[in-house]
């Protein structure tokens, strides 16, 4: 099973402050812990949305919307991907992260888990995915 830990963005990273050499630490230590137990998959933090953009569909009619965005805390700041065992597992992991909001402040993650190619019925869809390999990296 694999779950993203989401880490939410606030308005100090939103603005680009940039995390405390201790919690760059606490974080870099959680991800080792992660790294040694044999579950951690990718780990990265994301840029503010002032140098991001969305696309934005109607139909097929496309529009690029430059960042920044409002509402920090319904962006994403950054993310941890773990495979575990079982939801449980995952839910240990995710309590064991650090607050990762600047100077100790609010924070917050979302954990949400991925789909696997299996809980989609057969379909010829499903099997061009596959032949990719990419929904499948385990």
């Amino acid at each position: 099973m694999r779950f993203m830990m989401i880490v939410k963005a606030t308005k100090d990273s939103e603005a680009g402050v940039m995390p405390s050499e201790k919690l760059i630490a606490d974080v870099a230590k959680y991800h080792e812990e992660l790294q040694k137990a044999g579950v951690l998959l990718d780990a990265s933090g994301l840029q503010p949305s002032s140098k991001g953009w969305r696309v934005k569909y109607a139909g097929a009619k496309r529009a690029v919307i430059d960042g920044p965005f409002a509402e920090a805390k319904e962006l994403i700041a950054g993310y941890t991907i773990i495979q575990v065992k079982s939801r449980e597992e995952a839910m240990e992991w995710a309590r064991r992260f650090p607050n990762p909001a600047v100077d100790g402040k609010e924070g917050e993650i979302e954990v949400r888990q991925f789909f696997e190619l299996e809980d989609f019925g057969p379909s010829d869809a499903i099997e061009r995915f596959r032949e990719t390999g990419v929904a499948t990296k385990k």
